[in-house]
């Protein structure tokens, strides 16, 4: 007996010596389980977030891409190129210089280049099956008809029976064709003399023309080298009410086709260049003027020129059929013209799923 309460007694020491070590007197059966030690501050932060994304990776790919020498051209591009988001995307692109739409589409057709950028005027050829639309870029706000005041063009009426330039098929055709309608003209009315935007430049300061329809960043080059001497007859934004002119981003119906992967990638790096373009315009006039080998501030004098969309916007304009309704009312403008004959389903010649997927890939990798 005596043996056994020493051995308890040894027991119950033992037990308080313990619960004195562990810095508590309260009984083990009423004590909360040991928590664990804490792990230290890195690995708690760790160990408290998701899991990283696997960084995402394509295989390479280059690419032969078209513009024009402006801001509404060459911006976009020029963003995804040198601010990264084509190298994200596993592109390396080679731009291709052009001075018009209509020749970037024959350059496509001839296996030149891949993809092109497209003003407003070339659009038409996109609906007669010559090219495909997979992105919208921007809206336009670049073109001018401008008359020289010395040959007695003051207005739009003074055109007639005058020697006017322009490019057909482009933008700045369509709104000649707009201006000289408001005074219930046609280009019958006037001496048309077919011109690149460059020749209209020389053609308009040394007076060998009267007045032309053309585009930034020449239309800036016409008004500083000729002063007073030169007059703005119309712009996009006396039409606005008739029509939405959208740029675009284009490639030829088989070369969809057959790489859809490519062009929805090339699509995600457009659209996270708009998000930088948008907020960052002076910035990438500054690098557009470098691509085109112009002045500083001629490029910056064209910021103005464009409504620089977003690629947030791009995301639900799609989803709510605004982007659809831009390509439906520029379609009614050349129908109104005579451009086009007949109606043509926009879905037939435009991505919208391009646009779309390559939207929701970028949201999900966000």
């Amino acid at each position: 007996m005596k043996k056994l309460l020493g051995i308890i007694l040894s027991g119950v020491l033992a037990a308080s010596m313990l619960a004195g070590c562990g810095g508590s007197s309260a009984p083990a059966s009423s004590a909360a389980p040991a928590a664990p030690a804490p792990a230290p501050a890195s690995s708690a932060a760790a160990s408290s977030e998701a899991p990283a994304a696997p960084a995402e990776t394509f295989e390479q790919i280059k690419l032969r891409v078209a513009y024009m020498p402006n801001m509404g051209s060459a911006s976009l591009l020029v963003t995804a190129r040198d601010k990264g988001f084509f190298e994200k995307m596993g592109i390396t692109v080679d731009l291709v210089e052009f001075q018009g739409g209509p020749a970037e589409i024959s350059a496509m057709a001839s296996g030149d280049i891949e993809i092109a950028q497209i003003g407003h005027g070339a659009h038409a050829l996109c609906a007669e099956g010559e090219a495909v639309i997979f992105e919208i870029d921007c809206t336009s706000l670049a073109d001018s008809v401008m008359g020289n005041k010395e040959k007695g063009v003051n207005s739009i009426a003074d055109l007639k029976g005058k020697k006017v330039a322009t490019t057909a098929g482009t933008s700045a055709e369509i709104i000649l064709n707009l201006a000289l309608a408001s005074e219930g003209l046609t280009q019958d009315d006037l001496e048309i003399v077919e011109m690149d935007a460059n020749g209209m430049v020389s053609a308009m300061i040394s007076g060998n023309i009267d007045a032309c329809a053309t585009w930034s960043p020449g239309t800036m080059t016409i008004a500083n080298a000729m002063g007073d001497k030169v007059i703005t007859l119309a712009t996009n934004n006396d039409y606005l009410d008739q029509a939405t002119f959208p740029s675009s981003m284009i490639t030829t119906k088989k070369y969809a086709d057959e790489n859809r992967d490519i062009l929805v990638r090339f699509t995600r790096a457009l659209q996270m260049a708009m998000d930088y373009r948008a907020p960052n315009i002076n910035e990438i006039a500054e690098l557009v003027a470098k691509q085109c080998m112009v002045d500083e501030q001629t490029m910056l004098d064209c910021v103005g020129e464009g409504n620089w969309l977003t690629g947030q916007f791009v995301a639900s304009a799609i989803k709510e059929g605004t982007v659809k309704n831009y390509y439906e009312n520029q379609q009614k403008v050349f129908i109104d013209s005579g451009r086009l004959t007949e109606a043509v389903d926009v879905n037939s010649y435009v991505l919208f799923d391009i646009m779309e997927e390559a939207a929701e890939a970028n949201a999900k990798a966000a």
